[in-house]
């Protein structure tokens, strides 16, 4: 089969929802679509996921882990009576890793591979593929949120995503670990605002509907309005993925699970294929 990127996904990682038994019932429906979603990706049969967290943060450069395997002990750093200490075993893929790197070097993208043997997942990396692929059986590889990228160099690296895999002719499918709207307060039961619920169900359902053009223009506006978690640097980087992956073909989107509140953020799983 041709390489590429064969699906991407905006997905929620909330740390609330991190373990299952003590979540609260609003994000139930959270957990319920990412592990629907998860065994939707995995009938995609990917070579490899790629996920963009936004609570890995890097101030200058893009890094992307070239462990393999991941292994180590997650601990949600801002809140460790959350999640105090999960371990996780998943094979990564060094290779991918060098190519991508490489590729964004070639495009004057200040990039590094990530290969110590002491790095450990943030949350957002951890939440999300515990529930995606639970087994940890499919390989990932993991990229952070980048301070000094702006939203267009976001989307050339959602690009080079697919660009690289076509090269290499692997089926990858990109993961946006990050929330909609993403106004925080005190109090996890606490929605968004209406106005920034509206900009939300407007994101989902340009997701669904594959319109991605229309998607890309309104971004910067969106990420504004909603105050979008990262300013919008992960969204972007999904819309780059999305409009390389399109390649003028149709593309759709499902929702999966609820719509759900996680102190005043805004969050949801949509795979678009």
């Amino acid at each position: 089969m041709p390489g590429g990127l064969i699906g991407t996904a905006v997905t929620a990682h909330v740390p609330r929802m991190g373990i299952e038994e003590r979540a609260p019932e609003f994000q139930r429906g959270l957990i319920a679509g990412s592990k629907a979603m998860g065994e939707a990706i995995r009938g995609l049969k990917p070579d490899l996921l790629v996920l963009m967290s936004a609570h890995w943060v890097s101030t200058f450069n893009w890094y992307v882990t070239g462990q393999n395997p991941h292994k180590g002990v997650c601990i949600a750093d801002e809140a460790p009576d959350l999640i105090s200490g999960e371990p996780y075993s998943r094979p990564g893929d060094s290779g991918f890793a060098a190519a991508l790197v490489a590729a964004m070097k070639a495009q004057n993208i200040p990039a590094s591979v990530n290969d110590s043997p002491h790095y450990t997942w943030d949350y957002a990396t951890w939440v999300p593929l515990h529930y995606l692929d639970p087994a940890e059986k499919l390989p990932v590889v993991t990229m952070p949120s980048v301070l000094t990228s702006d939203l267009d160099e976001c989307k050339r690296v959602g690009r080079i995503v697919n660009a690289v895999a076509q090269h290499q002719g692997k089926r990858i499918v990109f993961v946006a670990s990050c929330a909609l709207s993403h106004k925080v307060v005190r109090g996890p039961e606490n929605w968004p605002t209406p106005e920034r619920i509206e900009l939300d169900k407007k994101v989902i359902e340009l997701l669904k509907r594959g319109d991605i053009a229309n998607l890309e223009s309104w971004l910067p506006e969106y990420s504004r309005l909603a105050v979008a978690e990262m300013g919008g640097r992960v969204l972007a980087a999904m819309t780059g993925a999305l409009a390389s992956m399109a390649g003028g073909k149709p593309l759709s989107g499902i929702h999966f699970g609820s719509y759900a509140q996680s102190s005043g953020s805004g969050n949801a799983n949509v795979l678009v294929t």
